[in-house]
């Protein structure tokens, strides 16, 4: 097999883009594959935050924090159901690669870094964005920004619309090359896969995560990397870790896609709740007002289907914050009963029978919880944010599906970011970076705020400098 490069990098989201650029500076040179027509994987789609413990942002603002510090919160959050060995890998390269996209002239939001509410929160503010929602467009800008002189020089070359097929092997069974679908074959001694997740390819989803499936992720993630890895023999990690995030609208027919732009505001320190969360009997699971997202995700992942309803009345729409973002509360009104999932009705037995709840369960649930507002107490669930019963016609339901917005199975990788077979021995010249190794890897059975953009530019940029033969502390030998 001819060797047309030094590094083949297939996939051209963030962690393949910092690999190939790593590598370049490393005096390599890189073939660069993209199924689509432009770079970027996910960055299109992705709100683009980005987390470190210890950079210049923190330090301006008096915030003392570190790589220990940031992973103790990790390990905190998620229970220690991460890999600690690649998480502290990672954690210690996180802040290089914000000063690396901060010196390349990405603009942060000056209210960054902050503490996200929509995860289970850190402890201390350190969680970077873009001023644009979403942020991931103006990261892509800059990773086009730091690329384009590896591109003009040629020691990166970029070949979009070519999809890898398959995986080629020397004779030994070493991994040294790529056969892409048009039949092309580019050989090189190092194949990294950088393909990202398979959060939208249902029959992988359904393999892997054994979940219900709406998905925010990119249409691009169809899991190419796991199956171009498993067909070399590659084993699995992060089985068993999934998570739901903590709802959206259900699509609309004919897509997986959840409408991110219009999204129920269901975090309480945001938004205290005037509504009930509720399942398909009519029940309420969960204390609406608890501030633990992370909580909540817990005790929907138990819920058939993964499926909630919020209930409300004609006051709490007009006198609560805006239910779902995007939208006045008239807006709200007038598209009930034309977009999916959202309800209107007159009475609440009737209401349940729009939205597919058990009406006896939701009409006793309601009175049940006025009577919790009357008496100022909840001892069902310790819910404290009781600021009105649910009496004032019409009245609303929404229904709400688990969102996967990251996947968290992906190839087993060793902290030199080689692909491991089933019996853990390394499949020789075939790495991995990003989503592809499982988003679990890092987070464990859980979301950590900026630990999937980020992890998977500081492991791209450890592999490209380790491939190339300058193996900088932090990072794995070459």
């Amino acid at each position: 097999m001819g060797r047309e490069a030094d590094i083949v990098v297939v996939g051209a989201g963030p962690g393949g883009i910092a690999c190939a650029i790593a590598a370049a500076e490393g005096g390599s040179r890189v073939v660069l594959l993209e199924k689509t027509a432009d770079i970027g994987g996910a960055l299109p789609w992705s709100g683009g935050h980005l987390s470190a413990g210890g950079f210049s942002l923190q330090r301006a603002r008096g915030i003392e924090d570190d790589p220990e510090r940031h992973w103790q919160d990790i390990a905190r959050i998620s229970g220690g159901t991460g890999r600690e060995d690649l998480t502290r890998l990672s954690l210690a390269e996180q802040p290089s690669v914000l000063e690396w996209l901060l010196d390349a002239g990405f603009a942060v939001d000056p209210t960054t870094p902050r503490i996200v509410h929509g995860h289970e929160q850190y402890l201390v503010p350190r969680t970077v964005h873009a001023l644009e929602v979403p942020g991931g467009p103006a990261l892509l800008t800059v990773l086009r920004r730091l690329l384009a002189p590896h591109l003009a020089s040629g020691t990166v070359r970029l070949l979009c619309g070519a999809r890898a097929a398959e995986l080629c092997a020397d004779p030994d069974g070493r991994v040294a090359g790529v056969r892409t679908e048009d039949g092309r074959i580019f050989g090189a001694p190092a194949v990294v896969l950088a393909t990202g997740g398979f959060g939208h390819d249902p029959e992988l989803f359904a393999e892997l995560d054994n979940a219900p499936l709406t998905t925010s992720a990119a249409p691009t993630a169809t899991g190419d990397g796991i199956r171009l890895g498993r067909s070399v023999g590659a084993g699995i990690q992060g089985r068993g870790k999934y998570l739901p995030t903590f709802g959206g609208l259900p699509p609309e027919p004919g897509t997986l896609r959840v409408d991110w732009v219009h999204r129920p505001q269901l975090v309480a320190p945001e938004r205290p709740p005037w509504e009930v969360y509720v399942d398909v009997h009519g029940r309420r699971w969960t204390a609406e007002d608890d501030p633990s997202i992370d909580r909540k995700e817990r005790a929907l992942a138990r819920l058939a289907r993964m499926t909630f309803w919020t209930v409300f009345d004609a006051r709490a729409l007009r006198t609560s914050r805006p239910m779902v973002h995007g939208w006045t509360p008239e807006e709200f009104d007038a598209v009930c009963g034309r977009r999916p999932g959202l309800h209107r009705a007159p009475d609440v037995p009737g209401l349940a029978r729009l939205a597919g709840i058990a009406p006896g369960g939701l009409a006793w649930q309601v009175a049940r919880y006025n009577g919790f507002v009357a008496a100022g107490r909840d001892p069902e669930f310790g819910r404290t944010h009781l600021p009105a019963p649910l009496v004032e016609p019409p009245f609303y339901a929404v229904e709400n599906r688990p969102v996967t917005v990251i996947t968290f199975a992906g190839l087993d990788v060793d902290t030199r970011l080689r692909v491991l077979r089933e019996d853990g021995r390394a499949l020789l010249g075939l790495y991995a970076v990003g989503e592809v190794i499982g988003s679990a890897a890092v987070n464990g059975n859980s979301f950590c705020s900026g630990m999937c953009l980020t992890p998977a530019m500081a492991f791209g940029r450890i592999l490209g400098r380790a491939l190339a033969g300058r193996p900088a502390t932090p990072g794995p030998a070459a």
